[in-house]
């Protein structure tokens, strides 16, 4: 994972691809590995918040990244039966977002 920069790439693939995404698009990704799931938790998340708040802040303030309607605010993983079925199934967990204006 280090030695190919994954994780980057995948920040910088999830970045670029929202981007280019048309209005009512939508983006599913199914992440193997915790670090994958929350890189595009925490995406999803900051991108889907139409207002940000810190207590330095005397307001809060528009979000300039706000593209993102969740579709899946939790993650869905496999049932028992997928599991039973597909072992490799285990660890899998898929995240929906659709783009917006």
């Amino acid at each position: 994972m280090a030695v190919n920069d994954e994780l980057g790439a995948l920040t910088d693939g999830l970045r670029v691809l929202t981007e280019r995404l048309e209005t009512g698009a939508r983006i599913a990704v199914i992440s193997f590995h915790s670090l994958e799931d929350r890189i595009v938790k925490n995406f999803f998340r900051d991108h889907s918040r139409e207002w940000i708040d810190r207590p330095e802040w005397p307001q809060p303030r528009r979000n300039r990244e706000y593209d993102l309607h969740l579709i899946t605010p939790k993650a869905v993983t496999p049932d028992e039966e997928e599991q039973r079925v597909n072992p490799r199934a285990r660890s899998a967990k898929l995240r929906v977002a659709e783009k917006i204006a």
